[in-house]
């Protein structure tokens, strides 16, 4: 493992949005696990935060040529939302 002295920039935005992803999952987790509604909001407020954090690192990432990603074509967005409609509609 490096230092945070040895780590180059790649390195370091990726740790930070992998940080970002890890806490808003941990946060998800704990609002499952939470009977108090106060709690809850609370929790949900700061995952909020930390889905925000993280997408403006990627957003840095990805213009700095760190992160390349592909432009979805609309089949594909089609189809992934009618899949995430699916598994709502099984859920419910």
């Amino acid at each position: 493992m490096h230092s945070k002295q040895d780590m180059n920039e790649r390195e370091l935005l990726t740790d930070l949005l992998h940080t970002e992803k890890d806490m808003a999952k941990t946060y998800a987790c704990s609002i499952t696990e939470s009977a108090s509604d106060e709690l809850r909001r609370l929790l949900t407020r700061h995952m909020s935060e930390c889905a925000e954090d993280q997408l403006c690192v990627f957003r840095e990432m990805q213009s700095r040529g760190l992160y390349p990603t592909k432009q979805a074509q609309q089949q594909e967005i089609s189809t992934a939302k009618q899949n995430m409609q699916d598994l709502q509609n099984e859920t419910w």
